[in-house]
C-alpha cells in the first residue's frame, strides 16, 4: 500500500466539474494498493497517519498531530502510484490491486481514518478527478507499506 501525504491549508476534488469532497487545513491523501494489500496495511498505515506529528506547535515545532490540530482529511484514490515505468515508454498497471478489490480497501481505509475520529472527504473511486490543492511547508511524505512492514 503506498499513500503520498500531503501537508495542505485546503484541498478540494472534482469530477465533471463538480467538488465531491473539499477540506480546509489538514492533509491530502493519494492512496494505492498493491494486490496483496489488505486489513494489515490499512490499519498499519490508519495508525501512522493518525498520530503523525507534522503540525507546529508554538514554538514551531513539529509536534501536533491532525487530532490536536482538528485537521481533515482529503482521501483521493490512485492507482498510478503502481505504475510500472521500467520498460517503454506508457506507464502499465499489472502491479496495482485489481479494482474491485482495491475500491473495497480504499473505503475501509477511509472508514478506519473515520473510526479514529477524524474528518474524510473523498474522491470517487475508478473517476477521472482533478484535485486542488493548497500545500503547506510544503511537507510531503510517502508511506510505502513494502518498505515499511
Amino acid at each position: 500500500m503506498r499513500v503520498i501525504l500531503q501537508r495542505v491549508k485546503r484541498a478540494s476534488v472534482s469530477v465533471d466539474q463538480q467538488i465531491v469532497g473539499k477540506i480546509d487545513q489538514g492533509y491530502l491523501l493519494l492512496v494505492g494498493f498493491a494486490p496483496q494489500d489488505g486489513q494489515k496495511e490499512i490499519d498499519y498505515l490508519v495508525h501512522k497517519i493518525s498520530k503523525l506529528r507534522v503540525f507546529s506547535d508554538e514554538n514551531d515545532k513539529l509536534n501536533l498531530d491532525i487530532h490536536q490540530l482538528g485537521g481533515q482529511i482529503l482521501s483521493v484514490s490512485q492507482f498510478t502510484l503502481y505504475a510500472a515505468l521500467k520498460k517503454g515508454n506508457r506507464p502499465g498497471f499489472s502491479l496495482a490491486q485489481d479494482p474491485q478489490i482495491a475500491k473495497l480497501n480504499y473505503q475501509k481505509f477511509n472508514q478506519a481514518l473515520r473510526s479514529e475520529q477524524i474528518t474524510v472527504a473523498e474522491g470517487v473511486f475508478g473517476a477521472d478527478m482533478q484535485v486542488s490543492l493548497v500545500n503547506d511547508g510544503p511537507v510531503t511524505l510517502i508511506y510505502d507499506t513494502e518498505q515499511l512492514l
